[in-house]
């Protein structure tokens, strides 16, 4: 039937209204209002909707592959001898992880002083675990000793007051009421023990006692060692001591500790086989529900590639089997999860069965946020009670607080300022120093050594080629600026992430241009505005990929602590320079794979913190052709050789003295100075360009002309050797990359 008049104009007015206004309707349905414009790539996407999680999740996902062959070896334990063998292969595997100890020498112990209370006296002990090492304690010992009788030593948690805190009196003063000899001493970090005191405002210059932990830890970690080597060995020194004295029963020696105290409890019941009784206090975890919730914790905690290496928390609580061992755990704690520690007691339970102690193994849990419950402290006195066969009831008593001024054992309340001697810093720093002299003697047979560097340092950061496949690059999104154009665009990176990144192209008529990645720690974004340092550079003619590399801009960890990105890394064999190196390269071959790009005029920019992974990156792949470094740390040797440093540090805005800053090692790699240091990456990348624009040294201030000419003189040698030492060039001002980029281009 033909459609009346009528009824046309009628539909014609339902969809596009009035016939006098249909062009503006039109006009208005087709241009829309731009709006601001939105650089994150990964906004309103669902798969990627938490891109703060990405680097974390990596990693814990790459540990699961080692805790899973892990558990399936520990599934076939059956027997007494089936555990026995692991015990012996996780005791050799552990000392070579912390190892090696240092010989034992003389403890020149002397009491400084001596406290008397009615029922017990404190002799106040300084001991050297190592010359001049100098470890602080008390000695709480009870009154009326006629026979021998048993010992514990106190391991403290991060609380700055260590020992002389109401908690920790509480609990090592009901020890002595039940006929228990307790020395309790300041763990590195704490009590009288600051590593980095400054008397100026009475304090650690770095902050309380976890964030010395990271810092000493992170410079031990360059030379290959963890900083809980020192923890044990002062451990093992307190026993040595305990064992000298005629009045302590060898055959009834204990150790325990909360929370931090808790870890090194730990370690030492599985390090030294003179401890018969190990109750270790919030802290007993399975290490696989440790890093996928609550994360890594401090320096003095992790083994340079433990979880790669088999090893977990696990199996400090099973190789000590068949001694008692007591577990605590809380049910909110803030640090560990309950569900973590029973599955660690689940497992080492089967290892007590086997041997024929399940008595042996405890676990005693209480509902409670991180903390020693009145519940928990009943249980640590009656299982002490019991396997050194004491009589008296467990119950906890009221006790006298001694005032923490009169437990002060040096004269000035600290040795740094009483005594002097070594720190942590300075053994570290005798042992860098080796390390050191080997790399200037390989660099002597300079062909050689550069091959031995390469295959270190892929070794050592945890380096994993990219494959062909990761150059397919995702579009979400295009905007139209004067003259170019800025794509958001996303590359799959090493695990199951994505890159996210910016790419900048010129709205020009060149065929072929000239690829620059630029990189910065704080995103993507920071110089990707109208006006911004990477518009003058595609003006200039560049493509500019700015990328997002894992751990920064959209990708900024917001999942965990800053410093449980680093240390999940280090403890499965890896690093965050190593994993964004390989997504450097990544990024690279894609630039290479573009039609619009020269393959063989492929550079690359890094800004700060953003240029160590750089130098990795080129320092593997040839597709980088020549690289610009803004702001570098000159070497990790600088950090290793100085006291004090910068890089890694983050400041935290109302610390105060506490807690000025968060630590980061994402920055690092573990071990490096074992076999190579950032100068010898860039000689590895000779005979292509390299231009260094505002070395910075430890302290992130800029670089002397004498530490310059003595980090770099062997790359400055292999340019010269290789005939292109015009290709190094080294700008002592800090000019803008845009600047710096035109010349090294010539336009």
């Amino acid at each position: 039937m033909p459609v009346k008049k009528y009824q046309l104009v009628l539909f014609i007015i339902l969809f596009t209204g009035f016939p006098g206004r249909i062009d503006s309707q039109l006009k208005t349905i087709q241009n829309p209002p731009e709006g601001e414009e939105n650089l994150n790539v990964l906004a309103s996407w669902i798969r990627w909707n938490n891109p703060g999680s990405f680097l974390i999740n990596h990693l814990i996902k790459e540990a699961d592959k080692y805790y899973d062959l892990r558990d399936a070896e520990v599934s076939n334990l059956k027997t007494a001898d089936d555990w026995r063998l692991r015990q012996k292969w996780v005791s050799k595997k552990l000392n070579e992880l912390v190892g090696p100890f240092p010989l034992k020498t003389p403890l020149n112990p002397r009491i400084t002083g001596t406290i008397r209370k009615e029922g017990y006296r404190i002799e106040k002990i300084i001991y050297e675990s190592m010359p001049e090492f100098y470890v602080t304690g008390c000695l709480f010992i009870p009154g009326g000793i006629r026979n021998k009788v048993p010992a514990v030593l106190n391991v403290i948690g991060h609380n700055q007051e260590s020992f002389r805190a109401e908690l920790y009196q509480t609990v090592i003063l009901n020890l002595v009421k039940k006929g228990i000899v307790v020395f309790a001493i300041d763990p590195p970090g704490q009590g009288e023990h600051v590593q980095y005191y400054d008397p100026d405002i009475k304090f650690s210059s770095i902050g309380y006692s976890v964030i010395e932990h990271c810092y000493f830890g992170n410079q031990c970690f360059l030379s290959g060692s963890s900083a809980a080597r020192y923890f044990i060995w002062d451990g093992i020194r307190a026993i040595d001591y305990l064992l000298s004295l005629k009045y302590i029963d060898p055959e009834r020696i204990g150790v325990t500790g909360f929370s931090g105290g808790g870890t090194i409890t730990s370690y030492l019941a599985a390090f030294d086989d003179r401890i018969k009784v190990s109750v270790p206090c919030s802290w007993a975890t399975a290490s696989r529900r440790q890093l996928e919730t609550k994360g890594a914790q401090d320096a003095e905690t992790e083994f340079i590639g433990g979880v790669a290496e088999g090893i977990t928390f696990e199996d400090l609580l099973e190789v000590r089997a068949p001694k008692p061992t007591l577990l605590t755990s809380v049910s909110r704690d803030e640090y560990l999860t309950l569900q973590g520690a029973r599955e660690a007691y689940a497992e080492a339970s089967k290892a007590y069965q086997a041997l024929g102690a399940s008595d042996n193994l405890k676990l005693t849990e209480d509902d409670s946020k991180h903390w020693m419950t009145p519940k928990i402290r009943t249980e640590i006195y009656g299982f002490f009670m019991k396997h050194f066969n004491l009589p008296g009831t467990p119950e906890e008593e009221t006790i006298e607080i001694i005032p923490s001024n009169d437990l002060k054992i040096t004269p000035t309340g600290q040795i740094s300022t009483s005594l002097g001697g070594k720190m942590i810093f300075d053994i570290n720093r005798e042992e860098s120093s080796i390390l050191i002299q080997n790399l200037e003697k390989a660099r002597m047979n300079t062909e050689t050594h550069l091959e031995s560097v390469r295959e270190k340092a892929m070794k050592l950061s945890g380096f994993i080629p990219p494959e062909e496949t990761d150059r397919k690059s995702f579009i979400n999104g295009r905007y139209q600026r004067e003259g170019y154009s800025v794509e958001k665009l996303t590359l799959p990176g090493e695990g199951n992430y994505v890159i996210p990144f910016l790419l900048f192209v010129p709205n020009d008529n060149r065929g072929v241009h000239t690829g620059l990645i630029y990189l910065h720690p704080d995103g993507k974004i920071t110089e990707a505005g109208p006006g911004g340092e990477i518009e003058k550079l595609v003006r200039k003619g560049f493509i500019v990929a700015a990328a997002d590399l894992p751990g920064t801009g959209e990708t900024r960890n917001t999942a965990t602590r800053d410093l449980a990105t680093g240390y999940t890394a280090l403890l499965i064999g890896k690093s965050i320079v190593g994993i964004q190196a390989a997504d450097i390269c990544r990024i690279a071959r894609y630039l290479k794979s573009r039609e619009d790009i020269d393959p063989a005029g492929i550079g690359a920019v890094g800004i700060n913190e953003m240029c160590i992974p750089l130098i990795h990156a080129a320092a593997f792949d040839n597709s980088i052709n020549n690289i610009i470094l803004s702001g570098s740390l000159i070497s990790y040797r600088s950090v290793a050789e100085n006291r004090f440093f910068r890089i890694g540090l983050i400041k935290r805005e109302g610390g105060g003295t506490e807690h000025p800053y968060e630590i980061s090692f994402s920055w690092g790699v573990a071990g490096s100075l074992k076999g190579y240091d950032l100068p010898d990456l860039i000689a590895c990348i000779a005979p292509r360009k390299v231009i260094l624009a505002g070395l910075k040294d430890h302290m992130q201030e800029p670089a002397s002309e004498e530490l310059i000419n003595k980090e770099l003189k062997f790359p400055l040698s292999v340019y010269a050797l290789k005939k292109a030492s015009e290709n190094l060039e080294i700008l002592s001002s800090d000019e803008k990359p845009d600047l710096i980029i035109s010349r090294f281009y010539n336009q």
